[in-house]
């Protein structure tokens, strides 16, 4: 029987944070640096409305995630964490990109037990549905609204979430450090031990 229930976000979590850069800079003339990309709202960065940019994903959302890279080790560790664990894949990216996200993830090796898109980034709903242990995130508004509905949440560091965190939100540097901290709370819970960030 598979231990933890674990929910993982896909943009900036599995791939690689600022895989958007190159195509929106040659759309909007920008010239953005990952270390520029200080917000998590994008049409805010590249200082345009909101419907500009989503004009712009429009157009190009299905070619910005077929060639995202994937974060280092995120392959290894997921398919590490699958013999033991159950994946849930939770996404805000909308229906329609159901295909490029399971196109990418077997690209990439990633195993899964189920993949949803919300077209929302309010996650809790599903969290709760999927019975979560722990959420895996890199936004900084998801893991606070997770953490505030009692959820254990691992943050993955990126320029643009930065700020104070509850005691139930983990900043993580990468997805090793991430394996080894399941690790532990796994071994924590298999031992009737409390569960705790």
């Amino acid at each position: 029987m598979k231990s933890l229930s674990l929910c993982i976000d896909i943009d900036g979590t599995v791939t690689e944070p600022y895989y958007w850069l190159e195509r929106a800079n040659a759309y909007f003339g920008s010239s953005l640096l990952p270390e520029h990309v200080t917000q998590y709202e994008i049409h805010k960065l590249l200082g345009v409305e909101p419907e500009v940019y989503l004009d712009f994903y429009e157009h190009n959302g299905i070619y910005l995630h077929s060639e995202a890279e994937i974060r280092l080790g995120a392959r290894e560790v997921i398919s590490s964490l699958y013999d033991n664990h159950i994946i849930h894949f939770v996404t805000a990216r909308e229906e329609k990109m159901t295909d490029v996200s399971v196109q990418w993830l077997n690209r990439h090796q990633i195993p899964m037990d189920s993949i949803t898109h919300l077209g929302s980034h309010h996650k809790v709903e599903k969290a709760v549905e999927l019975q979560a242990d722990l959420f895996i995130e890199d936004s900084l508004e998801n893991a606070l609204e997770l953490a505030a509905s009692g959820f254990h949440v691992l943050l993955i560091d990126c320029t643009y979430n930065k700020g104070l965190l509850p005691h139930n939100v983990l900043r993580v540097s990468n997805w090793f450090q991430i394996e080894r901290f399941i690790d532990v709370r796994a071994r924590q819970i298999a031992g009737n031990l409390k569960f705790a960030i």
